[in-house]
């Protein structure tokens, strides 16, 4: 017998979008907060709080069908534990960044974990969404199958958009079962010996759903059939690897990401992208995720150097912190995508009230 506290379950848009009402009234900015653990995500936003905490609970799921609807300010370990119990997951693997996080700010940032490149982001399991928009009226976008999802998708828009378009208060994803089997494996390998057999083993169906290299090694998780990861187990060699290796990358609890004060970069690259030109930098002191399109990086230099070398390399760069006041978080947008997104800020959010400067200083 357990005396585990119950899910909380309680639906406090009302309240919410009355909030909102009178903030428009007031052209009063509001901070969305929901756990709060993802604060470091973004530019300082000074504005009255709004928190989602009480908006909490699974408001519909269905395990046959692989949907789930859940509030905005539900634990977004609740969630997953809900869906473990019946064998299922998020497959994008969210990091979670500590017990407050919440559903809300996981679709905010839009931020996904090891098994990205091979299942899939944020964006890509989201069937819909229900925001509450600056008159404080709560409005549906998409809906609980794919097939509802068509014209111009509000829905998948909210993705990443730090709310800065309006309060979700509900999302709708699709879930996916739990892998039969599972098997981590460490190989002691130089960089570019990993790097070529990824681009191998790329061209083949092989089980891998995750794979980083770091520390001289390449860490390579398998997922899938029993017979297929045992197959490719034997196949590739290697040592065993806890597989609490992953929980600990898509947290950020490695030794890499909590010792030190220098600035955090997340590089954002093409798969085969060169080494970087980057004065003092050794890649081999770089952790090498997603099979290297996604580069993460401790160093004291200069943002713009930084964001240059990212772009030069075909993708780009963000600044995760500790960063001096001065420096901007992400990349500078060229002035045709600055455009369109002030446009759309101005026409979701016209004064202004959600998340101002969250993203970028001009919206």
């Amino acid at each position: 017998m357990t005396n585990a506290t119950p899910p909380r379950d309680h639906d406090d848009s009302a309240a919410l979008a009355e909030r909102i009402r009178q903030a428009g009234a007031d052209g009063t900015p509001l901070r969305i907060v929901g756990g709060d653990t993802r604060y470091f995500y973004g530019r300082e936003v000074v504005a009255n709080v709004l928190t989602t905490h009480e908006h909490c609970g699974i408001s519909f799921y269905d395990p046959i069908e692989l949907v789930v609807s859940v509030r905005a300010g539900t634990p977004l370990a609740e969630l997953e534990a809900t869906l473990a119990a019946q064998g299922q997951m998020l497959p994008f693997e969210p990091p979670r960044y500590g017990m407050a996080s919440t559903v809300g700010g996981m679709v905010a940032t839009g931020l996904s974990g090891p098994r990205r490149p091979w299942a899939g982001s944020v964006r890509d399991f989201v069937l819909g969404t229900r925001v509450i928009n600056h008159e404080g009226i709560e409005q549906r976008f998409g809906g609980e199958v794919m097939k509802n999802v068509a014209g111009y998708d509000l829905s998948r828009l909210m993705v990443g958009a730090q709310g800065t378009l309006g309060l979700i208060s509900e999302v709708s994803f699709k879930v996916l079962p739990q892998p039969g089997a599972i098997h981590s494996l460490h190989l002691e390998l130089p960089l570019d010996e990993a790097q070529r057999r990824l681009a191998e083993w790329g061209r083949e169906p092989l089980p891998i759903s995750a794979a980083t290299w770091l520390e001289g090694a390449l860490h390579l998780r398998l997922e899938g059939g029993p017979s297929s990861v045992a197959a490719t187990r034997a196949r590739i060699g290697g040592d065993d690897l806890d597989n609490d290796f992953w929980n600990a990358l898509r947290d950020q609890r490695l030794n890499f990401f909590t010792a030190g004060s220098l600035p955090l970069w997340r590089l954002s690259l093409p798969h085969r992208a060169p080494s970087l030109e980057l004065a003092g930098i050794d890649e081999r002191e770089m952790i090498h995720d997603w099979a290297g399109a996604q580069r993460w990086l401790r160093a004291d230099l200069d943002a713009e150097i930084v964001c240059r070398a990212a772009k030069a390399a075909g993708g780009h760069a963000t600044c995760y912190g500790p960063r001096p006041d001065a420096v901007e978080p992400f990349t500078p947008l060229p002035e045709v995508l600055l455009k369109y997104h002030r446009n759309l800020k101005a026409q979701l959010d016209p004064k202004g009230i959600f998340n101002p400067g969250r993203l970028y200083a001009a919206f």
